[in-house]
């Protein structure tokens, strides 16, 4: 399983950017993705996280932080194998390396085990 975050860039407060997170793995459906991100001199931060089709499951589970609930969005296209997380109304505090995960995505948030995979992060950078 190969995982490759996009999409980043400098964007000014209020601005919108749109990441994509490409999904290398057979049967990508199944797996749960989760976002996350991690400023300078911060802890990692689960961000989001949509569950997978696992178990025959129709309905999709989705988490968002506090910080991030009501302007982030998150969704898949697992015919184009990507999950997307869709920033608005971004914020300064919201700088940070953007990556994604294979994960469970609980109602507390992602949840990443030993097992799972990590892709190469992409920088946001909110700033005017």
């Amino acid at each position: 399983v190969q995982l490759q975050a996009s999409g980043g860039g400098l964007v000014q407060p209020g601005g919108s950017l749109r990441l994509s997170c490409a999904v290398s793995a057979v049967n990508m459906g199944r797996y749960a993705i989760g976002w996350f991100r991690q400023a300078p001199g911060k802890e990692r931060e689960g961000v989001s996280c949509i569950s997978g089709n696992e178990g025959g499951r129709v309905e999709l589970n989705t988490y968002y932080a506090d910080s991030v609930k009501g302007r982030f969005t998150i969704s898949r296209d697992n015919a184009a194998n990507t999950v997307y997380l869709q920033l608005n109304n971004l914020k300064s505090e919201d700088t940070a390396v953007y990556s994604c995960a294979t994960v469970l995505c609980r109602e507390w948030g992602p949840v990443v085990a030993p097992y799972d995979y990590w892709g190469q992060g992409t920088q946001v950078t909110v700033s005017s």
